[in-house]
């Protein structure tokens, strides 16, 4: 069975879709891999690198040729034009709807499967990309919120002065948000953070933070481990409570999002007026919006004397850790989705399986 490694093509994005340690692995189980020239040079994988894990370098024509196509980020409009048709393609799929470029992959036949729509299931938590990725995103958040922010995170002692550590406040405590929990205590700051889930708060505190308890009416725990969104009263008494909490931390590192919803309001302007100049808030809801008003995406801007960062893909800016964690995701997939007979491997029917299925992109939604 052959699979191939197409190269991104999005501005900004450093990973690849295999990694040549999991290259290695995967042409052991007998897979025949090619990739296009120059895929993996932005996460600091070179060609010479995969081809001594058994890969092959060739054109991207050459490659995707192959029964199987391997990506990180969704095609492009261009890259679209270039697909072959009747083509397996796994990557995320970013949208929550059928989108025209969507459309126009389905209408070749291409069987899309996204890397964002598998199920939270015990089974599959080894293949869960949102959550690898996530995980990268909430340790970089920190270390970014360590450039911007101008004192120190942890306590200082020397003999010109001592500082006292920083007070970082994470709003969500899923993947990210512990990840950013635990990054942040490493690092020697005072750390406490909210989460409209009850039953966040043991996992909070068992990393060493304060776990900010609010009484908002209703509880925001969803299904698969997810939040819910909350009524419009409880997400008015949840900013009123929040603020004075809010307006008195360092740093504030947010992660609240709701799949396919715009990202929740939790730092309103009045919280950022409130904040003490030099303070740094780190939204990583800004691609859905973001959990503050005045984050722009993509960009870092000062409102108020608040450093507001809006980058929307922290795991590129950890390249080489963010695609291994990838290509370890795909690998268990790919494992689930062939069969090895006397005549190689053989793809199973992806509709029998509960997380093929899931994954799959579907004209209707």
């Amino acid at each position: 069975m052959k699979l191939s490694l197409l190269k991104e093509s999005i501005q900004g994005e450093n990973r690849v879709a295999l990694s040549p340690d999991i290259v290695k692995k995967l042409v052991a189980k007998g897979f025949n891999i090619s990739l296009v020239s120059g895929a993996g040079e932005k996460a600091y994988f070179s060609d010479d690198q995969y081809r001594s894990a058994g890969a092959e370098v060739v054109t991207e024509e050459d490659a995707m040729q192959a029964d199987i196509l391997l990506k990180v980020r969704k095609p492009t409009d261009d890259e679209v034009k270039r697909l072959p048709s009747d083509k397996i393609l796994i990557a995320h799929v970013e949208s929550c709807e059928v989108d025209d470029t969507l459309k126009s992959i389905l209408d070749k036949g291409i069987t899309y499967l996204a890397m964002e729509r598998i199920p939270r299931i015990s089974r599959a938590q080894s293949m869960d990309a949102l959550s690898s990725q996530s995980n990268i995103s909430g340790y970089r958040a920190v270390i970014e919120a360590g450039v911007h922010y101008g004192r120190f995170l942890p306590l200082m002692m020397t003999s010109a002065g001592s500082a006292k550590p920083a007070k970082v406040i994470v709003l969500g405590a899923g993947v990210a948000g512990l990840q950013a929990i635990a990054t942040a205590r490493r690092l020697g700051a005072d750390v406490a953070a909210y989460d409209v889930r009850p039953e966040t708060k043991e996992q909070i505190e068992s990393l060493g933070a304060k776990a900010i308890e609010l009484d908002v009416g209703e509880s925001g725990a969803g299904e698969g481990g997810y939040a819910k969104e909350l009524s419009d009263e409880a997400k008015a008494k949840q900013q009123q409570l929040l603020a004075d909490e809010l307006s008195k931390a360092h740093v504030i590192i947010t992660t609240a999002l709701i799949p396919c919803r715009p990202a929740p309001v939790l730092v309103t302007e009045e919280v950022v007026k409130k904040m003490r100049e030099g303070s740094v808030i780190i939204d990583l809801a800004a691609a859905n919006g973001g959990n503050c008003p005045l984050t722009e995406p993509d960009k870092v801007v000062t409102k108020h004397g608040v450093v507001i960062v809006g980058h929307t893909n922290y795991p590129s800016m950890v390249p080489s850790d963010a695609s291994g964690f990838y290509a370890g995701n795909i690998m268990n997939l790919l494992n689930i989705m062939v069969d090895k007979t006397d005549d190689g491997l053989v793809l199973k029917d992806l509709e029998e399986d509960e997380i093929t299925a899931a994954m799959r992109v579907k004209p209707e939604a």
